[in-house]
């Protein structure tokens, strides 16, 4: 284990184990390295880690804290990683996100309100309005990133944003079949409000589910053409 390790996991630990709770100022860098047993150096690279996990908070001019470690904000460290993702695994991760979609549709079924539905209709009349890529995309992600809000749990909702985020790298509206795409998006983004203006939690579930599929068949366009496997000869 690398002196970097040893002080990541050292920190760790301390955290989980409740000996750093959130929102607690660290113990000073020197007290740190001798219980550690580890450099200066090697500490920082591990409350650099840390931080970019959303774990720790480094503060200019008052030091470094335990985060508030919401699980929200843990969960969407995953896009350091979900990122990374080619697009095999990427897909093999939908069959999650359209479980979990389907789950935030059911909810926020039930939860639905006047100005909260009427948002919605307002993000799919724009995306409908526009040919831009870019402009659906980002319309796409608030339409959901709104439903999943209303569904009532901001860890399901940072988790599917970090799977969208990594979605939206692959622009399904400029391949060549394009146009039917983003009509059939369309009338998905219909379906599924349609049921939440409707309260129906089952109708908006399958919608939900449905249109996850539909992304996941589209996004397979991109996988690249594999070689066909050469023919085995005899002796």
């Amino acid at each position: 284990m690398s002196a970097v390790d040893k002080a990541f996991h050292g920190l760790r630990h301390m955290i989980s184990t409740g000996r750093l709770v959130a929102g607690q100022r660290i113990p000073p860098e020197s007290e740190l390295c001798d219980e550690l047993g580890v450099s200066r150096g090697s500490l920082r690279e591990a409350v650099r880690m840390l931080a970019a996990l959303r774990v720790i908070e480094p503060r200019h001019g008052s030091g470094t804290y335990v985060s508030q470690l919401r699980p929200e904000d843990i969960v969407g460290s995953l896009s350091l990683t979900v990122d990374l993702l080619p697009l095999e695994g990427l897909l093999e991760m939908f069959e999650i996100r359209r479980v979990l979609e389907s789950h935030a549709a059911a909810q926020a079924a039930a939860r639905m309100t006047p100005e909260t539905l009427a948002r919605l209709f307002e993000y799919i009349e724009a995306m409908e309005a526009t040919e831009n890529p870019a402009e659906v995309s980002d319309l796409d992600h608030r339409f959901h990133a709104e439903i999943a809000r209303m569904g009532g749990n901001p860890t399901l909702g940072s988790l599917l944003g970090v799977f969208r985020a990594r979605s939206r790298n692959y622009q399904v509206f400029t391949l060549p079949e394009g146009p039917s795409i983003k009509r059939a998006s369309d009338e998905d983004h219909r379906a599924i409000a349609g049921a939440l203006a409707q309260r129906d939690p089952a109708a908006a579930a399958g919608a939900a589910a449905a249109h996850v599929a539909h992304t996941e068949k589209w996004l397979h366009a991109f996988l690249p053409d594999r070689p066909e496997p050469s023919p085995s000869h005899g002796t």
